[in-house]
């Protein structure tokens, strides 16, 4: 049997447990976690914000800077899963995430300066991307491991359909528990939420990857770094609905700023569902082209557009877009590495969406001030278009 083909191992009793859809423990897991992510994403912005009467480029620093904590510690987040399997990186990350929570939850406390509030969100943040890189990579490599390499592609997609409908589900939630009760209640349910996935994890069976050379992180990245600035470009018009939707809405006076993830979402999960085996089938490179142009389309629509349903409508299509990528490069991506890796790879493909986000909240924040919110969307679609001329670029090298 070759190295492709080695059956993933229940830690359990060592046997061949290969699965035809990832294990629903872990697809509920990263479900519940990531709402630790959701919840707090129109909320932040907001208070910083509007609360504490930071500005705009403050909003983007403290919205990208978990990203940095996050794609330093990628590296240890592959380690653990290639070395402890993934179950443990899941559970170890959803601990962490809540002690974000927590100290999101403090900083809503009365009596505190805006300064001590902002440096205590901050230090949830950076928690929060700790927490974030062992609790994804965990969970996605996880996955794999129970249905196989033959089937990444699809596992990828399911596990993507896990964190965005926990964005979609999250953002409102997160956005209603704010305006009725303020930040301290919305807090308190991204203390919850990640304490309930460690629940699911541990009581789920483990999937272990097959063993043989590991290979430094470096000399990962430097097989994987053309999918991974794929998957950063297409990064860049996420970033900027997280970021900056509930404030664009806001200065537009429309009232529903919390459906923007949800309509993402939507056409996110839909996309997925009805298209989610087509990385496998017929290629990463070719599906990641095109999603990219979608992606465009959806983000040239809320940059233009007058009318909230429009732009909503436009979060649809950047949904749409998005959905494939992380599948459609990351099938290619571990194309490039030997099975022992697998972890690791994943680690630094996300890695590069990790960068993209810290660096986009910021620039985004920049363009923001210079320009008005709208033109963070015309900077998402010229980087979807990059990233067009990216994927074409590598698929040539491939073929080469």
């Amino acid at each position: 049997m070759s190295a492709l083909a080695t059956p993933a191992l229940n830690r359990s009793n060592a046997a061949p447990t290969h699965l035809s859809r990832p294990a629903p423990g872990i697809i509920a897991a990263l479900f519940c976690g990531y709402l630790c992510v959701g919840l707090p994403l129109p909320v932040l912005p907001l208070f910083v914000h509007d609360k504490l009467g930071f500005s705009s480029l403050i909003v983007g620093l403290v919205i990208g800077i978990q990203f940095l904590a996050t794609v330093l510690t990628r590296g240890y987040a592959g380690r653990v899963t290639d070395q402890q399997g993934g179950k443990r990186a899941a559970i170890q990350g959803a601990v962490v995430c809540a002690c974000a929570g927590l100290l999101y939850f403090i900083s809503a406390l009365p009596g505190l300066s805006p300064s001590i509030s902002l440096a205590i969100v901050v230090v949830g943040r950076l928690t929060a991307g700790f927490g974030e890189s062992q609790f994804v990579t965990g969970c996605v490599s996880w996955s794999i491991a129970s249905v196989g390499p033959q089937r990444a592609g699809m596992s990828m997609s399911w596990t993507g359909i896990a964190m965005f409908a926990a964005l979609a589900v999250g953002a409102p939630v997160g956005m209603a528990l704010y305006q009725a009760y303020g930040l301290d209640a919305a807090m308190v349910a991204c203390v919850v939420a990640p304490l309930i996935a460690a629940a699911i994890a541990f009581g789920s069976t483990s999937y272990m990857t097959p063993g043989g050379q590991r290979l430094p992180f470096y000399r990962v990245v430097g097989q994987i770094w053309r999918e991974g600035l794929g998957l950063m470009l297409q990064g860049v018009g996420l970033s900027g609905l997280t970021a900056f939707a509930s404030l664009y809405f806001a200065a537009h006076g429309w009232g529903h700023a919390g459906l923007v993830m949800t309509a993402f979402g939507v056409g996110f999960i839909l996309m997925r569902v009805l298209f989610g085996h087509l990385p496998d089938r017929i290629g990463g490179y070719r599906v990641a082209l095109w999603s990219m142009v979608i992606e465009a389309v959806g983000q040239v629509m809320i940059w233009s557009t007058p009318h909230e349903s429009l732009a909503l409508a436009g979060a649809l299509v950047t949904g749409l877009g998005c959905a494939l990528i992380f599948p459609a490069l990351g099938v290619e991506a571990l194309k490039r590495v030997l099975p022992a890796n697998r972890g690791s790879a994943m680690g630094a493909f996300v890695a590069f969406l990790d960068i993209a986000y810290g660096l986009a909240g910021p620039v985004a924040g920049f363009v923001a001030g210079q320009f008005g919110y709208a033109a963070v969307y015309l900077l998402g679609a010229a980087s979807a278009l990059l990233g067009v001329a990216l994927v074409s670029t590598a698929a040539r090298s491939r073929e080469n």
